[in-house]
This record gives structure tokens, sequence and C-alpha cells, in this order.
């Protein structure tokens, strides 16, 4: 199945083009007075960026953002801030934070726009670049960011649904974890757009137990669903004990990888994973407001950059199983 669309694809290729321009016009974090002038990752460009993440505690699926973030900022030579919280109006205040201690760019989820809007257009508004990446990608440009990378999540959820029912699947329950999030509503419609018979469930995804325990009644109450989708790895590893705990004989696919889901893939306890790559969402998202400061390079085209969707499954989870194991994948 082809997973690109034209509209919101910068190739590969494209990238590497952007960063040799970067390499011919000098750019590469600078060394302090004295150094060797070779510049690149070790030396201090000056630079402070900060990154406001809607991260639940706990979710590991933010050490991946968080780490590749990191090695972003010490590649470039630059500080980085990170701060979370999954309230909307707690992420906003982080942002303002952001901005009041005069850091050179900020790069943010954007889970719930229509509340971060303000803070995202006071950051421009202070001559503070801002890009968003992970979430938001249909509504960045409305709320101000200058770039985005991400995965297009009605793509990734259109393009599971259809594989599902390529695999006879009738009656998939997708699993929504967090209330608002336009990430993950998306990811459900987009699946029911390849799945009609999709049926949504809300739980907490803050609670583990509370997870089991919702899905457990939802599978005893009705053994029709043969699917089950959940949006990010620990909710695919709390759906595991649901199916046990249930008797369920459904199906699990899961958006996001982790260690436990990787080795479930492997395993054939998970049929696939759609993986949005984290790790370069927070590489890229860091590395694109170095660029632009120190060269104006403006990374996408106007477009969105897409880090996904691909498929994780029992065709290439052997290559794959590693670098999860890393915490880069």
């Amino acid at each position: 199945m082809k997973l690109t669309t034209p509209r919101k694809i910068l190739g590969a290729g494209a990238l590497v083009a952007v960063f040799a321009l970067t390499a011919c016009s000098g750019g590469g974090a600078q060394p302090e007075a004295g150094g060797d002038g070779s510049g690149g990752g070790g030396g201090d460009s000056g630079y402070t960026f900060a990154m406001v993440t809607h991260e639940t505690p706990g979710d590991t699926f933010w050490d991946k953002i968080r780490a590749g973030a990191e090695q972003a900022a010490k590649d470039t030579g630059a500080k980085l801030q990170y701060s979370n919280d999954p309230a909307a109006d707690k992420q906003a205040q982080l942002i303002q934070t952001a901005i009041d201690s005069d850091v050179d760019g900020i790069a943010t989820t954007l889970a719930t726009p229509d509340a971060l809007a303000s803070s995202v257009q006071a950051a421009g508004e202070a001559g503070i670049p801002i890009v968003g990446f992970n979430s938001g990608i249909d509504q960045y440009k409305d709320v101000g960011a200058l770039m985005y990378f991400g995965s297009d999540e009605t793509l990734a959820g259109r393009t599971a649904g259809e594989r599902i029912t390529e695999d006879g699947g009738k009656h998939p329950l997708c699993v929504i974890q967090a209330a608002g999030s336009v990430a993950l509503e998306a990811r459900c419609a987009g699946v029911k757009e390849g799945a009609p018979g999709t049926e949504n469930i809300q739980v907490n995804g803050a609670d583990d137990s509370a997870v089991v325990a919702s899905l457990q009644a939802k599978l005893q109450q009705d053994p029709s669903i043969d699917y089950i989708v959940t949006l990010g790895a620990p909710i695919a590893i709390d759906a595991l004990d649901a199916m046990e705990q249930s008797g369920s004989e459904a199906k699990l696919v899961t958006f996001d990888l982790n260690v436990d889901a990787a080795q479930a893939i492997k395993d054939g306890e998970i049929e696939f994973s759609i993986d949005q790559q984290p790790y370069v969402q927070g590489y890229l998202a860091v590395t694109s407001l170095y660029l632009n400061l120190k060269n104006g390079n403006d990374i996408g085209g106007g477009q969105p950059v897409l880090t996904g969707p691909s498929f994780v499954d029992s065709t290439n989870i052997d290559t794959i199983l590693p670098f999860a194991e890393n915490n880069t994948r």
C-alpha cells in the first residue's frame, strides 16, 4: 500500500539537500573562541531552545521524542529546555514561560491547537521562531507555527483500516487514550474510513489498570469485536492483558513502538504497528530551529515534513527491534 501523499511529503533527498546547502553556507554549531574552527557537535552555538509537549508522565513514547531532541541539541551546540504537561492550559503556560525566558526558538506539540493558539502567536510576536511537531498537522499554520514534523495521522489510520479490511476485519475497536487530542481523533477517523465498522472507545491512558478494566468489560460485552486498534504502545500492552482476561479472540494492531510492543510483534501477539518515528520528530524539530536561525532555512517548502506512517510487522521486525531497544525507533 502506498503511504505517501504528494502535497505533504518532503523526501529524504530534499532533506539531504537542505543539510548539504547548510554545510556549504557555513552552517553547523560554531565553536567557542579559541576553538579549532571546525564547527559541528560539541561546540557552543549560543542558542537555547525550548521543547514543550503534552506528555503524560510515564508514557515511554516521549522518551524517544526527548532523546532525538537532546541529540539534535548536542549536534548543533545548543541548550535544550524540555517541559511537559498533558493539560492544554498548563502546556500553554509552559510555552509562555519559554517566551518570558527569552529562548531562541520553541518546538511544541499541538494536540489541542485551539487552546495553544494564543501562546504560539505570542511567540511569533516576540520574534521567537516556533515549530510544531507530533500533533496538529492540519492546524499548525493556522495557529502560527513556521514548520511541522510528524505523521499524517488520517492517512495512517486509513491505511491501517484498509489493511484490517483486507485481512477480513469487520468490527474494529479503536481505543482513544487522551480526550481532545486531534491526532488521536484523526487516527480513529482514518481507521473508520478504511474499515467502516470501526467503533471508538475512550479510556484513561494515564491509568493502566483502568484501561485494562475498560477494555476487558467492552470485549466481554461485545464478542463481535474482531480487531483492537490502540493508538500508543503502552495501551497495546494493556490491551493484551484485557484480551487475555476477557478471552477475546480479536487481533491487535497498534500505533507507535516501544520495546515491549516490538517484542510482541516478533512474538506474533501484535499484528503490526504504524510507526511515526518519534525520535526523528524530536531531532528535526530542534534542528529546524537551529537552521532557521543560523541560515534562514525553511524546511518543508510550506508543507509538513512527514516522519511516517510506516508499517512494522513480521517482515521487518528483526531489523527494527534493535533500534527500538536503543530508544531510537
